[in-house]
């Protein structure tokens, strides 16, 4: 079964003043009435679902939680304190766009108790902002982070995109020196994926810009985590490193086979070896918990196989790879003889490694990790 520690609390804010072109993300146009409606339907879903059960991290994700003011993002964090057991010493993170934020605000969401921010930079090119139509600058970035800093937040985390429209290596490293310069405690770093219908798509056409080729953005990734490790950040999963001690919490419980319960549109929980997921409309979300009916979209439980399939290839993105032998013995299967045919390939491709009841992969293997991961799904075992 999976193991009893802690929940993570995942809270969902669905409102952005902008709609970027390459997102995917379930989020809408920040509409104030709805916006209010929302905060007292988020914090009614989370109440009703209390249980009392201990639980160390709170995080805000998105859309732009820096877009509710700082009482409404303490009045949820209230909320799940009064409906949960909350860690005193809780890692509570809060996403925000650097355009978002002042001094001030920065100030009063620690004063809310909001103790890790994640900026969404991207880039720290001009050029590449405007093409991704993010709404800051790089100045813009830098001064949040200042802002940051001296709003007395200790742990900050940046993103960063590579693999943009027109990016060379020139200009990634540009972008990775600019993030080492403010010495951020965490770093995610993603390849930019247009899904089938992303507008940025059509703007590319449009403007004759392109992604570099396959390999040149792999290059860019071994690259990226090669110069942010030299600068004192640790490689821990595929897409994030962090200093000594300041890996994301909250997200660790989706990569170790956690559990966390999801609150607002779109969000999704893992309990109790089920999962379910919240409707995704605002408007329908809201009018749901108010009117008391169910906002469950779907619901199912987890089977032994899919459950243990899932915890084995998350857990492979962490860079210290997976306990497959302690994974194994929790879901009462022998993973090495149920697998080891299929992950032959990826060991003796040089992917994979297997050493002292671990599979990890290697950093060429990140690159295939989708491919790896496979060998996971689907067997022909007779775990159930």
């Amino acid at each position: 079964m999976p193991s009893p520690s802690p929940l993570g609390l995942y809270v969902h804010v669905p409102f952005c003043a902008s709609i970027c072109g390459y997102c995917n993300f379930n989020r809408g146009l920040f509409d104030p009435a709805l916006k209010a409606a929302y905060v007292e339907a988020v914090r009614l879903e989370i109440r009703r679902a209390g249980d009392g059960a201990a639980a160390d991290t709170i995080y805000f994700g998105g859309g732009t939680p820096s877009l509710l003011e700082p009482t409404e993002i303490g009045a949820i964090i209230q909320e799940c304190r009064a409906a949960f057991e909350v860690a005193p010493g809780a890692e509570i993170t809060l996403e925000a766009n650097p355009e978002t934020v002042s001094r001030a605000s920065l100030l009063a969401f620690r004063e809310q108790g909001v103790n890790r921010i994640s900026f969404g930079v991207q880039s720290f090119r001009d050029e590449e902002l405007q093409r991704l139509g993010r709404a800051h600058s790089a100045e813009r970035a830098r001064r949040a982070f200042a802002d940051a800093r001296a709003a007395g937040f200790d742990n900050l985390s940046l993103d960063l995109m590579l693999w943009l429209p027109g990016q060379t290596r020139a200009h990634l490293e540009e972008s990775l020196d600019g993030l080492l310069a403010l010495g951020p405690e965490h770093a995610s770093v993603y390849l930019l994926e247009l899904y089938p219908n992303a507008p940025l798509r059509d703007t590319m056409a449009r403007a004759g810009w392109s992604q570099a080729p396959d390999d040149d953005a792999a290059d860019m990734y071994l690259m990226a985590m090669e110069r942010l490790e030299e600068g004192g950040l640790e490689q821990y999963e595929i897409s994030n490193l962090a200093a000594p001690g300041r890996r994301c919490r909250h997200n660790m419980k989706y990569w170790t086979d956690g559990e966390w319960a999801g609150f607002g549109p779109g969000a999704h929980s893992t309990r109790h070896r089920v999962r379910w997921n919240n409707v995704c409309g605002t408007s329908e979300y809201t009018r749901r918990v108010e009117a008391g009916e169910p906002i469950v979209a779907a619901c199912r439980p987890l089977g032994t196989r899919e459950a243990l399939e899932e915890a084995l290839f998350m857990g492979l993105r962490l860079s210290e790879g997976v306990p497959y032998e302690e994974i194994g013995a929790r879901y009462g299967v022998d993973v090495w003889t149920t697998y080891s045919e299929r992950l032959a390939p990826a060991i003796d491709a040089g992917l994979l490694i297997r050493q002292a009841g671990r599979l990890r992969l290697t950093r060429p293997g990140m690159l295939m990790a989708n491919e790896v991961m496979a060998a996971f799904l689907r067997t022909d075992s007779t775990v159930e």
